[in-house]
């Protein structure tokens, strides 16, 4: 960790524990990384990268069987209405395979590609986002994903079986008094005399799946060690039994959107968990979420693209459907913009996310920048492009599917789709701590070369090699920064698409460049510019989607297929002006005066009084079986069994 005296003591605790948390090591060149240090490497984005047939024939086929049982068993308004997701649908879910979706087969699950995984997810989505709420966390931040990743023979054997048939995980990282700031964890783990167990204390917040689980992840701090003079904090990841004595679900959360999800506060009484169920090892629990995130995240993204993709294809309906004014609202200006911005920005979106998808199935390449990048930028776009749905609709967007039937409408849930769009902002990394991550990362070439110079605790002799480092990369790369479009050709790509690809590649060099001024004028304060260095970020994610849109446009069109050019280039030229205007905001903007105003306006306020509330656990019928509905709900590990048959055989 590189020192910065502008941090206070608790910031100074948190980026340690963030830093010895990260992943240290690259396993490969990254598509985006390079951007933001000028380089923009045509040969990792084009050809773009396709499914391969094979997965794809499987794909289809899951994809086709799954949609199909959906349309028949998932009334996703009645969901939203009751707020439950009934026994029937999670019990049908469980036994087409859905809870176990790329659970290797060996364990019992489908052991299908990540590509194929969000493909599916996409599948249910369209259906209920409740639904797919409730899948997605199961298996991206749940048991199954950090076992297929980090678990021993044995946790795999034990844990991967129930969990493909449909018990039910959840992950708890975030307390009530902590989310995004894992060094001020409160959740305890403390080893007992004879090390065979670890006995947990704490509680959990916003637990998806809590309230049904059979099994969670938790991260718990344990005891600390020494690093450089620094204490630092141990996060640890455990694989805790919903059945072990000790656990109490004290509240179920209610939301705005995404209204069946099962999520909870989970409090941990002294729960005695065998030391074998750490997953990957102690003090790695903050490294094992951050590198299962890579993969998990992806799902939002591919769910968000094909949402909007859906409702793409009823407006671009609808605009030919409705006439006003003398004319479909399609072909008025402001409509035609509105069926633009949809059809644009989804091909943008469907883009990313399916480049993400390849490269992870691929396996050989590093996407912790793209998975991140793909979370905030298919959840903030998707979230305009919803809201720019519900507009074009007018009332019959804001009403609800259910009274559009009743009164012989086509009921189309863009209100309900609206409400469940909100929180993809918001979970598996909020856009404000993503833009942190990438920050950092599109450093990281940067403070690994300089790191010496800038610590006290180097010596001389290393401050001295880091000079001759930084002195014969800088010499070469910098000058390469102004006049390395010379050397650069397209010669792949049509004119039209070359031009943007040149137009890409120069802005590319000056993103790097205005990032190595800030990190000049700037020094260690550089850290503090949030809004300077979520510019350069929201900059670097952009100009990496134009190239993956050009590369995909380009590559449909060596296939034979031109239908796609218009969206392509729509967006292209759309997104020029919003690196352009960012470019500008970078030192002509309000961060100064916003600082002033929120303090005045902080220092005028009241603190909040939080209100003492004693919570007491809920019903044990609360969460249960999920084969006898709604008091029921809890798989029986080993098979689904519903629990009045079990009573009765004891």
């Amino acid at each position: 960790m590189i020192e910065n005296k502008n941090r206070n003591q608790e910031e100074d605790k948190s980026i340690a524990v963030a830093e010895e948390s990260r992943e240290a090591d690259w396993k490969s060149k990254s598509f985006m990384a390079s951007m933001f240090m000028g380089d923009l490497d045509v040969a990792m984005c084009y050809p773009f990268p396709e499914q391969p047939v094979e997965d794809k024939a499987v794909g289809d086929e899951w994809c086709e069987k799954v949609d199909q049982w959906c349309t028949e068993h998932i009334d996703g308004e009645e969901i939203d209405a009751t707020g439950e997701i009934p026994a029937a649908v999670l019990r049908g879910l469980a036994d087409m395979g859905m809870f176990g979706i790329k659970i290797p087969q060996e364990y019992g699950g489908l052991g299908l590609s990540q590509t194929n995984y969000m493909r599916l997810l996409s599948t249910i989505a369209k259906h209920c986002g409740s639904t797919v709420a409730t899948l997605s966390a199961h298996q991206s931040i749940g048991v199954p994903q950090p076992l297929k990743l980090f678990g021993t023979k044995a946790q795999k054997e034990k844990f991967l079986p129930k969990v493909a048939a449909g018990a039910v995980s959840a992950f708890g990282l975030t307390e009530p008094s902590v989310g995004s700031d894992p060094a001020q964890m409160s959740t305890t783990a403390t080893p007992t005399e004879d090390g065979k167990h670890w006995v947990i204390n704490g509680e959990k917040l916003w637990c998806t799946n809590g309230v049904i689980a059979d099994l969670y992840v938790v991260m718990a701090a344990t005891p600390p060690i020494q690093k450089n003079g620094r204490e630092i904090k141990q996060i640890t990841a455990f694989i805790v039994e919903r059945d072990t004595p000790g656990i109490e679900v004290m509240h179920r959360c209610r939301f705005m959107g995404l209204r069946a999800i099962e999520n909870g506060l989970i409090r941990f009484t002294d729960v005695k968990v065998p030391a074998e169920n750490i997953i990957w090892g102690e003090g790695k629990g903050l490294r094992l979420a951050l590198t299962t995130l890579n993969d998990g995240r992806l799902g939002i993204p591919a769910i968000t693209a094909g949402a909007v993709g859906a409702l793409t294809d009823h407006l671009a309906a609808w605009g030919k459907t409705r006439h006003q004014w003398g004319r479909n609202i399609g072909d008025h200006e402001a409509g035609c913009d509105k069926l633009a911005q949809l059809g644009g920005g989804q091909y943008a979106m469907q883009a990313l996310a399916d480049f993400c998808a390849a490269t992870s199935d691929r396996g050989d390449t590093d996407i912790r920048m793209e998975a991140a990048a793909a979370k905030m930028y298919n959840t903030e776009l998707g979230w305009d492009l919803v809201d720019l749905g519900l507009q074009f609709k007018g009332g019959r967007g804001y009403e609800t599917a259910r009274s559009l039937e009743a009164r012989g409408e086509t009921a189309v849930p863009i209100e309900r789709a609206f409400r469940d769009a909100r929180i993809n902002r918001i979970v598996e990394g909020t856009t404000d701590v993503m833009h942190l991550f990438l920050a950092r990362e599109s450093l990281d070439k940067h403070l690994g070369m300089a790191k010496p110079l800038l610590s006290p605790k180097s010596s001389v002799g290393d401050k001295l090699k880091s000079l001759l480092t930084c002195a014969l990369f800088y010499a070469r790369w910098y000058p390469m920064l102004w006049i390395g479009g010379l050397f650069t050709s397209f010669s792949q790509f049509d004119d039209d698409l070359a031009d943007h690809m040149r137009w890409i590649e120069s802005r590319s060099r000056k993103l790097a460049r205005t990032l190595f001024h800030a990190m000049i004028l700037n020094g260690p304060k550089l850290e503090m510019k949030q809004l300077t260095l979520a510019r350069l970020v929201d900059i670097g994610t952009e100009l990496a989607v134009m190239a993956l849109t050009a590369a995909r446009a380009q590559t449909d069109r060596d296939n034979g297929d031109a239908s796609t050019t218009l969206r392509a280039q729509y967006w292209l030229e759309r997104s020029r002006s919003q690196v352009d205007g960012l470019f500008r905001e970078i030192k002509n903007n309000t961060d100064g005066t916003a600082r002033k105003l929120a303090t005045q306006m902080m220092e005028e306020a009241e603190i909040l009084e939080t209100p003492e509330v004693v919570l007491q656990p809920l019903p044990d019928e609360h969460g249960s079986d999920i084969t006898s509905g709604r008091q029921d709900r809890r798989l029986v590990f080993g098979g689904v069994v519903e629990r009045g048959e079990q009573e009765a055989s004891k």
